[in-house]
């Protein structure tokens, strides 16, 4: 077994992919990397150590083929703010609009409903659907790429990560290891200060184009209460923005307009979301869509993106999507 290195205060990129290699293969004891997690989250992780660890979950994980234009949008989680969905639903409306969605998560670690969660109250096979998601995103441009089936070294990480019940960096190294290999994303994280970070790891493994995305008040999502801190990484640069519900012509509204619940809770919301219903968690899902619809290059500005995607909700382009996804991957 091997020793992992708690008393080093930083590793640089190399070293982080090899202490992760270790992690994923099995070579350190459960309690070692259960205190080695924490110690690195007490201290916050570099954006070399991010990068690191996500190029040894790359080298492990089992490809999708998909198109080149596919894109992804999801959030770390681990905010501590229990929200409603946001980014299972963008995936819809984004996947409505014709920009292929290869949407790439897990049940829920750290919040009450995860994506997968989620999706499966509403009727979607989680299982069929990892089992077709190269069929589902060929034909209908969406698919569900449930990590554990993609990421085989995971499997004896993931009691570890819930035991914990906290953030670790593999919420981070999670949207930097799509099996498709999307060259954009759309990645919200829990911690403002942190993205500048986050933005220069995602710059590190290259990117066309990528948005980090966190509010304010530590939502991992573009959030409507406030501010939100914006990195725009393009192949190995960024730029850090501000942005706001105003920039897409959206009304304010707090955090605990959109607190969800249970899975059963959630996707009573988002069905009444995809039903047309007014609400802040459309208005958050607006936002969100329309920053996808700008990573993807579908849309030249936040008014319009928010625009494409309520014309999405409003014709039933989304929910019929949905439908069709349920009854495709069988």
């Amino acid at each position: 077994m091997k020793t992992l290195p708690l008393a080093v205060p930083h590793m640089d990129e190399a070293e982080a992919e090899e202490v992760f290699g270790w992690i994923l293969d099995g070579e350190a004891s459960d309690e070692e990397i259960a205190r080695f997690l924490l110690a690195m989250t007490e201290r916050s992780e570099t954006a070399e150590e991010i990068a690191g660890a996500a190029r040894a979950l790359r080298a492990r994980l089992i490809p999708v083929p998909g198109p080149d234009n596919a894109i992804d949008v999801c959030g770390t989680g681990g905010d501590g703010h229990h929200t409603l969905n946001v980014s299972t639903a963008v995936g819809l409306v984004v996947g409505a609009c014709g920009v292929p969605v290869a949407r790439h998560g897990n049940r829920a670690i750290s919040s009450k409903a995860g994506v997968a969660d989620t999706l499966e109250v509403l009727g979607l096979d989680m299982e069929a659907a990892g089992r077709t998601a190269e069929k589902t995103l060929a034909e209908i441009g969406i698919c569900f790429l449930f990590a554990p089936n993609h990421h085989p070294a995971m499997g004896r990480i993931q009691p570890i990560r819930k035991k914990l019940g906290r953030r670790t960096i593999f919420n981070l190294m999670g949207p930097l290891s799509n099996p498709v290999g999307v060259s954009r994303q759309l990645i919200g994280i829990a911690r403002p200060a942190y993205v500048p970070i986050y933005a220069e790891a995602k710059a590190r493994l290259g990117t066309e184009r990528t948005f980090i995305v966190s509010g304010d008040e530590g939502l991992d999502e573009l959030s409507l209460a406030g501010g939100n801190e914006l990195a725009d990484v393009a192949g190995a640069d960024f730029a850090m923005k501000r942005v706001d519900a105003g920039m897409a012509g959206l009304p304010n509204s707090p955090v605990e307009a959109i607190r969800g619940g249970d899975p059963a809770h959630n996707a009573e919301a988002l069905k009444g979301l995809l039903a047309g219903g007014k609400s802040a968690y459309r208005d958050a899902v607006l936002l969100n869509s329309a920053a996808a619809l700008m990573v993807a290059d579908d849309a030249e500005d936040w008014q319009t993106g928010a625009a494409m995607a309520a014309e999405a909700l409003d014709s039933g382009k989304a929910s019929g999507l949905l439908a069709k996804w349920i009854e495709l991957a069988k």
